[in-house]
This record gives C-alpha cells, sequence and structure tokens, in this order.
C-alpha cells in the first residue's frame, strides 16, 4: 500500500510540474493539476464506469418487466426476488450498479487523501475562492458541493419505482452525501476538489450515455 501511495505521490508532481511549466502561478497550477489528474483517472477508468452505467440504464429499462414480476409472484416474494434475479442475469444488469462507480472510486479517494497529506508545497496555495487547498474550506462551499454532486451522480444512476432495490439503492445514496458533506468539512480541500469534480464527470457521462441510449431507442423505433 505505501508503494502504490508513494507512486500516486510521484505520478501527481508529474503532472504539476507539466502544468507549472506552461502555468507558473501555483495558485492556479495546483488546482488545474488536480482537475488533469481527475481527468486522467477517469479516463483509466473509463470501460468500467461505461460498463457500470450501461448496467444500470439497463435497470431503469426493466422497470415494466420488474413490476409484473412483482405483481405475478406478489404472495411468493421468494419466487418474485428469484424471478427478477433471473431476469437482471440475462440482461446484463445489477440492482447496485448505481453505487458501484463510488465504490470504485473509494480507494483513490483514499490514496489521493495520503498524496495531499504528504504534499509540502500546497500549503498556503489558494485557487477560485478556495483560500488555503491545504486546509477545509472556509466558506464551506466544498463540502456542500461534495454532498450535492454526490447525490446527483449517483441519482442519475438509480432505479425508479418503489421496488426494494430501488428504495436500498436510494438509501445509500443519500447515506453515502450525507456522509460525503460531513467528511469534507474536515478534509483538505484539494481532496474535496478532486472528488467534486470526479462526480462532475460522472454526471456528464451518465448524461451523455442516456442520450445515447434514447437516440438508439428512438432509431429503433
Amino acid at each position: 500500500m505505501q508503494h502504490l501511495n508513494n507512486a500516486f505521490v510521484q505520478f501527481f508532481e508529474l503532472v504539476h510540474q507539466g502544468v507549472s511549466g506552461v502555468i507558473p502561478n501555483q495558485n492556479i497550477s495546483y488546482g488545474v493539476a488536480i482537475i488533469l489528474v481527475t481527468l486522467i483517472i477517469r479516463i483509466i477508468l473509463l470501460p468500467l464506469n461505461i460498463k457500470q452505467t450501461k448496467s444500470s440504464l439497463v435497470m431503469s429499462e426493466l422497470q415494466p418487466e420488474t413490476k409484473r414480476i412483482q405483481e405475478k409472484y406478489k404472495n411468493d416474494p421468494q419466487k418474485a426476488q428469484q424471478e427478477m434475479m433471473k431476469l437482471y442475469k440475462e440482461k446484463g444488469a445489477s440492482p447496485l450498479s448505481g453505487c458501484l462507480p463510488m465504490l470504485i472510486q473509494w480507494p483513490i479517494f483514499i490514496a489521493l487523501y495520503y498524496v495531499f497529506n504528504n504534499l509540502h508545497g500546497i500549503s498556503g496555495v489558494h485557487f477560485l475562492w478556495i483560500s488555503d487547498l491545504a486546509k477545509p474550506d472556509s466558506k464551506f462551499i466544498l463540502p456542500v458541493l461534495s454532498g450535492l454532486t454526490t447525490y446527483f451522480s449517483g441519482a442519475l444512476m438509480m432505479m425508479s419505482g418503489d421496488s426494494a432495490q430501488a428504495k436500498q439503492t436510494t438509501t445509500m445514496n443519500v447515506g453515502m452525501s450525507i456522509f460525503m458533506v460531513f467528511i469534507s468539512w474536515r478534509l483538505k480541500s484539494a481532496l474535496v476538489l478532486y472528488w467534486v469534480v470526479n462526480n462532475l464527470i460522472q454526471v456528464a457521462q451518465t448524461l451523455v450515455m442516456k442520450k445515447v441510449d434514447k437516440n438508439k431507442g428512438n432509431i429503433k423505433a
């Protein structure tokens, strides 16, 4: 784990050196480097993220069928659950697909926590409204953005309806969003900035994939 954390530190410093060559002002270069690192990580994880997002979209499309199964086996919940899991397997969907992209990002989040705790040059650097990237946001804007973007990035991939799976994923999403607001209140702004940018990219990716999926449906129709 220590080797991985050190690799992340070296990776970030390399990106920052490249940005500094173009933007010498550290109050801008560090913020831009954080955004670039986020983009690079997202690109590396893109195939996995696309797979999970597609699975989530399929779950939404299956809502009418899952509702019919629930009505058909309303007196036998166990049978209904078995039939729905069978349907999910056939269609390549997962009930928890909406939460998986967030869970995948968690180990990276922890690694970057180590990175920003070991970057001495970031202390005192301000970016946009953030007075110091090495300290929590004194204006409390980042913690709020952290919670909101976490919620919306998850909500876009949640199932609709009142099924047990839909309620479970919604509860997990709300809980995670509240948790992110709470911990972002104390974390260094650099790390929270990464999380917010990461969520915004996830939102954009999901919206694009939904639009593409909708256009495919119109073409088939």
